[in-house]
């Protein structure tokens, strides 16, 4: 008589409650605080390199003369490179400054370290 045998398939679900990379830094004489967004990736383990769009908030204290300053953190939206090695992240992204009465528009570079979870 013949044997046969059933083989089932298990589907583990994996609950994963943060992913992402979170990095801290410094741009233009103030800090910043992001989560890597969206990116082109390439993945060669341990190694990741994204470059892509930083939802970032930036803190820097206005030290204008006026009556009226800008708030100490500010949202913004910075584009750039991000290298991971296997949880540690090492950024350099741009963000850019508008023009203002005292100031011309410009890009400013920043450097800042992080993890990924």
């Amino acid at each position: 008589m013949p044997t046969s045998f059933v083989k089932a398939q298990v589907n583990e679900t994996k609950v994963t409650l943060l992913e992402g990379i979170v990095v801290a830094g410094y741009v233009d004489n103030g800090g910043y605080v992001n989560l890597a967004g969206p990116a082109i990736k390439l993945t060669n383990k341990p190694w990741t390199v994204l470059v892509g769009l930083l939802p970032s908030l930036k803190f820097k204290e206005d030290k204008s003369a006026s009556g009226t300053k800008n708030s100490l953190a500010t949202p913004t939206l910075g584009f750039g490179l991000t290298t991971v090695y296997k949880h540690f992240a090492i950024q350099v992204p741009l963000f850019y400054n508008n023009k203002t009465t005292s100031a011309d528009g410009k890009w400013n570079v920043g450097v800042g370290i992080g993890y990924k979870f």
